[in-house]
């Protein structure tokens, strides 16, 4: 067991394109252990090999109940295969400690990977829940992309950013998501008591 040094934002690898797993060998194997480790000690729900130092195309989940087992989900080589709908998601990430923000995803999505073995596999994740939000966002690191690329409000998430002296939003990294924020406003218009209960819970 090792606990790998999590990569802050700020640094270089972060906004680099990870390459393809080739081979999973045993040293991959080790990295990955290390990484569902580093992820679990950091109480995390998922981790990307960028955010340990290492340009790889692997990302590790686990979004299962924290009083219950268990159930880490390995990703080698993912490519997202199907993806619809529009969500609030309100994130966070270990490479921003402490800092949380409201972002654009998708509320269904499909994905297709390797898994520690090598042995091929398709995930399905919908309806907004916890899975398909990490799986977006642990797949935008492998793609030099963070989530708060996908910031709804700028000028808010920078203000964020700095509580935590963090570096600011890179505006030249911003996501154009008319679409997906457009439907989010629609949603967020015709279920305005559900907003009230999210704004509740993210101010706890």
């Amino acid at each position: 067991m090792s606990i790998l040094k999590i990569v802050e934002y700020g640094s270089p690898i972060l906004r680099q394109k990870s390459k393809e797993v080739t081979k999973i060998s045993k040293k991959i194997k080790t990295l990955i252990t290390d990484m569902l480790d580093t992820m679990y000690h950091a109480n995390g729900v998922g981790l990307a090999a960028p955010q340990v130092g290492e340009n790889l195309r692997i990302f590790v989940i686990d979004v299962s109940d924290p009083d219950g087992p268990i159930n880490p989900m390995v990703f080698v080589n993912p490519k997202i295969i199907k993806k619809s709908g529009a969500i609030n998601s309100y994130e966070g990430c270990l490479s921003f400690p402490k800092a949380y923000t409201n972002v654009r995803r998708y509320k269904n999505v499909m994905v297709k990977a390797l898994d520690i073995n090598g042995r091929p596999f398709i995930k399905e994740a919908r309806d907004g829940e916890l899975l398909a939000r990490a799986i977006q966002h642990e797949f935008d690191h492998l793609e030099g992309h963070m989530f708060i690329d996908h910031c709804r409000n700028r000028f808010e998430a920078n203000e964020v950013l700095a509580k935590y002296n963090l570096p600011a939003v890179q505006e030249e990294w911003l996501v154009d998501e008319k679409e997906l924020e457009e439907e989010i406003v629609l949603w967020e218009k015709e279920h305005p008591k559900e907003v009230e209960e999210q704004r509740k819970a993210q101010e706890q």
